[in-house]
């Protein structure tokens, strides 16, 4: 099995990831609040909290719209990024926002956020393709809602 990502029940699963899921929302609805106060509050350690963050996200149920954001690090050589859109394109995504810091020392941070509700490709093989676009030092994938 070459899938990276699976779909599962989360009755099966042992709580702490669930309580992640948790905590990462609390801090997004309460931006002062730390990691350290709601891994207390959800009742699990810092190191389980920073183990798990970028590696377990709440499936949303909707039609409407499907949201993945990926951030990467990009060489600062000239069509890197128009490549990475045009791959997006054609795999029927949408993107919503691009967030792209300055070039230091060759290379650029680069944030895109797209509609993945019609990708005519799982997301997993498109993600393994933009991170085989020439230029492509480093791709995660921060996040699906």
């Amino acid at each position: 099995m070459n899938n990276k990502y699976i779909l599962v029940d989360k009755s099966v699963l042992p709580d702490v990831f669930e309580k992640v899921i948790e905590a990462k929302e609390m801090m997004k609805a309460d931006e002062t609040l730390g990691v350290s106060k709601v891994v207390a509050l959800v009742g699990i350690s810092r190191s389980t909290y920073y183990k798990y963050h970028d590696k377990v996200f709440p499936l949303i149920e909707s039609n409407v719209e499907r949201k993945a954001t990926v951030n990467l690090l990009l060489s600062h050589k000239s069509g890197t990024l128009s490549s990475l859109l045009r791959h997006i394109a054609a795999s029927n995504g949408n993107v919503l926002t691009i967030s792209q810091d300055a070039p230091v020392n060759n290379s650029a941070n680069v944030s895109i956020t797209f509609d993945v509700s019609k990708l005519s490709t799982p997301l997993e093989q498109l993600l393994t393709t933009l991170k085989s676009v020439q230029g492509v030092s480093k791709l995660k994938l921060i996040g699906v809602e």
